[in-house]
């Protein structure tokens, strides 16, 4: 690869529809001559998108925000968690999916039908403007169904609903499944917040999600509060604070 190629933006293009998908390039052919550009790849979900973006390099996202499996919006979350995150150019044919892109500043979002010239303008925006990943951070009101992890270079995602329990170890939050621990790096304090219902606190360091509640034993020497909350199917023991001892008799 020359140098002059290296300064020319891959380019991804994620919609679950082929017409879409044949659409966009064609569009990103009319803007070659202005706007030169790799096309790397396509993909027709969000699960797909962070498969690509985590083996080759792709510097900028036409992401459809509906698509199957995993839409837009979450990919977004997950793709913010990258350390040089790509830069994301929503699409969409509704309205009000658009201006929550553009609210929470996005590089740019395209309504369908996509014209050229609109295209042209949102790339060319794309490479000026650093990723904010705060902004891809939010882009999304509904919780996560996947917790994203990174590792050696690529990105594991997790179901949410096979978590057992998170808890909070200096810098990172351990993640508990049946099969095995993973680590992340984010706020216990933000993931309460957003799957609120799914998990309970126990302990100022730990979540434990309510289906994984087994049961609850009182454990003098385990815990300040004398009780200890059993993890379904593992038989793991984690001790309740006194200050969240109230969870005992909520589920009893």
């Amino acid at each position: 690869m020359t140098l002059a190629d290296a300064r020319i933006p891959r380019v991804l293009i994620a919609d679950d529809e082929a017409p879409a998908r044949s659409r966009l390039r064609d569009l990103l052919d009319d803007c070659r001559p202005e706007f030169p550009l790799t096309l790397v790849d396509e993909a027709k979900n969000g699960r797909e998108v962070l498969d690509i973006v985590s083996r080759e390099k792709v510097d900028i996202v036409l992401l459809d925000i509906r698509m199957p499996e995993m839409d837009g919006m979450e990919s977004a979350r997950h793709l913010a968690g990258m350390a040089h995150p790509p830069a994301i150019i929503f699409t969409t044919a509704f309205d009000a999916y658009a201006i929550k892109a553009f609210e929470v500043n996005a590089i740019d979002y395209l309504l369908k039908p996509i014209r050229a010239e609109r295209l042209l303008a949102a790339l060319r925006k794309a490479v000026a403007a650093a990723p904010s990943r705060e902004a891809l951070a939010a882009a999304a009101s509904q919780p996560r169904r996947h917790l994203s992890v990174h590792e050696r270079g690529k990105i594991r995602l997790v179901p949410v609903a096979e978590i057992l329990y998170l808890r909070a170890e200096l810098k990172y939050v351990t993640v508990r499944t049946a099969a095995r621990e993973y680590l992340v790096e984010e706020s216990l304090t933000r993931m309460e917040e957003e799957f609120a219902g799914v998990f309970v606190r126990v302990h100022r360091n730990c979540l434990v999600a309510r289906a994984a509640v087994e049961g609850f034993e009182k454990q003098a020497q385990e815990s300040e509060s004398g009780w200890a909350v059993v993890i379904r199917g593992t038989g793991e023991r984690l001790p309740v604070s006194r200050r969240q001892q109230h969870v005992v008799k909520e589920f009893r």
